[in-house]
């Protein structure tokens, strides 16, 4: 593929996908610079909208969960239920500029992410069923519209939605932040199952709903819904079961058509705008029609690592993205096994929430583990996803399985690899200084084949929520992680021997993990007013 033909306009997905690959000599496209006057607020408010304060409960169960009895669905659930998935977890000040971190990740603390929930009546919050948006900055629920009924779902749990405004994203990273979008998602779809693990719930992302369905639902097709040039688009639908049992189908039509009121406006988020209309036409391409509810995917039986004296809401409020590695910590097999089998489709991982089958094979550069060489490996997370990245891979790749843990781990090769994994992410020592880092290599050309360009989006969500488990289950082990979505996309290929412009296996995403350097003249300040927390 010649520059040029990188250079037109995409269209279709794989158009873009190519158009905003990074290479040596040639990053995609961004801002020539950071215009500060016009960076967008990363809180969404509605004026004109009744607004409920949520408690703050600090007691959580143990990592990872799940609580051994399911909470009552009350203000005070949903307070820690909100705040553990979305809520801000620090204020960071420096040099005058203060800013906040939160409980979900976000591509450079962007914040694309919005949430809304579809409850019936709580005591406390409203008499009668109701949409509300969460915002994060005031941890309330902002009444967006209201039913003339006091119930209008089925029994045992409610709905949450997740939009993007990609505008957040492109200021900084420009064309290839509608991918950033995708995995900021993926790694929202980990924080609500995590969260609803501490209260003994059970989340699950919805397969079949269409993104016109889903914004008919929260009214992101309504005018007073976002600001022009700053568009919110419907990432996903999710059930957030309450009681144990099987769920009762769900009319998702009967929800948009009941009868509702609407009130409130979006905020302004940026004075000026800069364009990207390739983002515009990647969330065109990648628009998804009503789908039929995939087949159930098979998942082995790997039971949820956890790490004792660690509970819920230490791992998540204590989560870090780590700007900087040490380049000598070390951790033990054990600790390591703990991290990778948090990635594996299970029923008692948080990948239990994806109703999707795995795509995604795991290639980690091992530097830091004890009793573990320093190699090149693969994690297997399904078994024919990974024979086929063997048959499409370098055929000198040893694929020596490891022992550990029973886990589906094989060495590729041993030596040190800390040039190359620093190499590929953009030259950034971080992925080469830590305890290991990954690339996370997704089967493309099957996946769009079988969902459409759909997959797309869908291949991200998958890569954010494995981004999310080892973000979680570092933090647990006490050390730290940090998501990288700057690499080299075919020198990444390249690698592992795939075929020049084939794009049967496409890496999407990397991670890495291990001891973080604290940067000390940095303050951090608490979340939110400690009047607002509830202690027993």
């Amino acid at each position: 593929m010649s520059f040029d033909d990188r250079d037109a306009m995409p269209t279709d997905i794989r158009g873009y996908h190519r158009r905003t690959k990074h290479a040596p000599n040639r990053y995609a496209m961004g801002p020539g610079f950071l215009d500060w006057t016009s960076q967008p607020s990363p809180f969404r408010l509605f004026e004109g909208v009744r607004q409920t304060p949520l408690p703050i409960i600090e007691e959580t169960p143990a990592f990872p969960g799940p609580a051994p009895q399911p909470a009552a669905l009350d203000l005070r659930a949903l307070g820690l239920f909100l705040e553990l998935s979305f809520g801000i977890s620090a204020w960071k000040s420096y040099e005058g500029s203060t800013w906040a971190l939160r409980n979900n990740p976000s591509s450079g603390n962007l914040h694309p992410t919005e949430s809304y929930v579809l409850l019936d009546a709580v005591e406390g919050l409203g008499a009668g069923a109701a949409l509300y948006h969460y915002a994060p900055l005031l941890h309330a629920l902002e009444e967006r519209a209201t039913y003339t009924a006091p119930r209008v779902l089925p029994k045992g749990g409610f709905l949450l939605a997740l939009s993007s405004i990609p505008w957040r994203e492109a200021w900084k990273y420009g064309e290839r932040a509608f991918r950033y979008c995708q995995l900021d998602a993926g790694h929202a779809i980990g924080a609500v199952a995590q969260a609803a693990a501490a209260l003994g719930w059970r989340a699950q992302a919805l397969a079949d709903p269409s993104d016109g369905e889903i914004a008919a639902l929260i009214g992101l097709d309504r005018e007073d819904a976002w600001h022009r040039r700053e568009p919110e688009h419907p990432d996903l639908l999710m059930w957030i079961a309450t009681e144990p049992g099987p769920a009762t189908p769900l009319d998702l039509f009967a929800l948009i058509d009941a009868p509702r009121e609407f009130r409130g406006q979006a905020n302004r988020l940026s004075e000026d705008h800069d364009g990207w209309p390739i983002i515009d036409l990647a969330g065109q391409f990648c628009r998804k029609p009503r789908q039929p509810r995939p087949p159930a995917p098979t998942r082995a039986q790997w039971p949820a690592p956890g790490f004792e004296g660690v509970s819920i809401g230490a791992a998540v409020r204590k989560r870090r993205s780590a700007q900087k590695m040490d380049g000598t910590t070390s951790i033990s097999r054990e600790a390591f096994a703990a991290l990778i089998a948090s990635t594996l489709p299970s029923e008692s991982t948080l990948l239990s929430a994806f109703p999707w089958g795995a795509a995604i094979t795991l290639i980690l550069f091992v530097h830091r583990v004890d009793g573990l060489e320093p190699g090149l490996y693969a994690l297997q997370r399904d078994s024919d996803v990974a024979a086929r990245l063997r048959e499409a891979s370098r055929k000198d790749f040893e694929w020596s399985l490891v022992e550990l843990e029973g886990l589906p781990l094989y060495r590729l090769y041993a030596g040190s690899v800390e040039k190359e994994a620093t190499k590929l992410a953009c030259l950034q020592p971080i992925s080469g200084k830590g305890c290991f880092s990954v690339a996370m290599i997704a089967e493309f050309d099957r996946a769009l084949a079988a969902d459409g360009a759909f997959a797309y989006r869908r291949l991200h969500f998958e890569a954010g929520l494995i981004g999310q488990a080892l973000y979680l289950w570092a933090t647990a082990a006490g050390i730290a992680g940090t998501g990288i979505g700057c690499f080299f996309d075919d020198t990444v290929h390249e690698l592992l021997g795939l075929t020049p412009g084939d794009m049967q296996f496409q890496d999407v995403y990397h991670f890495t993990v291990g001891g973080p350097v604290e940067d000390t003249r940095i303050l951090t300040l608490p979340p939110y007013p400690d009047d607002r927390r509830e202690r027993r």
